[in-house]
């Protein structure tokens, strides 16, 4: 397929996290609703409550809504805004981790349980100890299983250093280091971290940290981790400049080089997205807000084929927005 497909039509989904499981491709996003909360910076408008979970047989054919598989009322610990989720499985469960504000509006992230890759997902008491942050992401090879997460802005990524809070949230300098997405492997039992949070280091090719000022480069948000032909493909969102940027390592903690822009901006503020081989092809699931007439907090989950060039980088794809 050479042209992106518009996969849900008669609702808003965004974010997606994408996976084969049982044969079949699930898709799992956030939902985007009218939430009536005006716009701003932090994002308070994204006023997520459920997740749905999709199922397809194939990427041309029919999308399955198998319906709500988790809501903000279910979560114990919950305050508000339900954003982008990730699901992996691990002996004979499903595991499903996702951003949310506790009641005092601090990002923690949650796990929720199925025996089912469609749930429903029953969520823990409790977030994970020592999670904060957004945009959670699971990587999993060789019986172990690594989470990469962060966002700045209205992900607070900028209220920590070294896994703490901070009195003061703060950014680096325009020509200091950026701030990293964060990676760690996570326990065996799948409830928790197994070690520190770590910086996942992005190098220019010269071996230099990108700078926070290097905003066409630098990370933002949105990860996501992949394998192809032995190299680990870290992918992510530079936010306010609109693109999906890809960097290369040779393991699941970097560091990983900065290679180019996966997808270039869409119609809409930022993008999100999965990357998943599926029947022989690879694929890049992202969103746009075309179908909503540009409205940023309504977006809608599109697919399209993506490809490698004999060396190993991605062919990069036009997101159609502007430049």
């Amino acid at each position: 397929m050479n042209k992106a497909r518009y996969l849900i039509p008669d609702d808003y989904m965004a974010d997606p996290a994408v996976h084969v499981f049982d044969g079949k491709l699930y898709i799992y996003p956030s939902h985007d609703r009218e939430s009536g909360i005006p716009e701003n910076d932090n994002g308070d408008h994204f006023d997520m409550n459920d997740y749905h979970v999709f199922s397809m047989d194939d990427i041309e054919g029919e999308v399955t809504d198998h319906g709500v598989a988790l809501r903000v009322t279910d979560i114990p610990w919950a305050g508000r805004q339900l954003w982008d989720c990730d699901v992996t499985y691990k002996d004979g469960k499903y595991y499903m981790y996702f951003p949310l504000k506790d009641k005092n509006d601090i990002f923690r992230i949650g796990i929720a349980i199925s025996s089912k890759p469609e749930g429903p997902f029953i969520p823990e008491k409790h977030p994970v100890p020592g999670s904060y942050s957004i945009d959670p992401a699971v990587f999993g090879e060789n019986g172990k299983y690594y989470m990469y997460f962060g966002g700045i802005w209205g992900g607070q990524l900028q209220r920590y250093r070294n896994n703490k809070a901070l009195e003061s949230a703060f950014f680096p300098s325009a020509q200091e280091p950026s701030l990293c997405p964060k990676v760690v492997r996570l326990s065996d039992d799948m409830l928790g971290f197994a070690e520190e949070a770590r910086d996942l280091l992005i190098l220019g090719k010269e071996g230099r940290p990108l700078t926070q000022g290097d905003t066409e480069r630098r990370f933002f948000e949105a990860s996501w981790m992949h394998k192809y032909k032995g190299t680990y493909y870290f992918s992510y969102s530079t936010g306010d400049t609109h693109r999906l940027c890809y960097a290369t390592g040779d393991n699941p903690y970097g560091p990983f080089t900065y290679q180019g822009v996966l997808l270039t901006p869409v119609v809409g503020w930022t993008t999100h997205h999965a990357i998943v081989e599926y029947k022989g092809k690879w694929y890049l699931f992202h969103h746009d807000c075309v179908p909503s007439g540009g409205k940023t907090w309504l977006r809608s989950l599109k697919v399209v084929e993506m490809e490698y060039n004999g060396d190993g980088t991605i062919k990069t794809i036009d997101g159609g927005g502007e430049q």
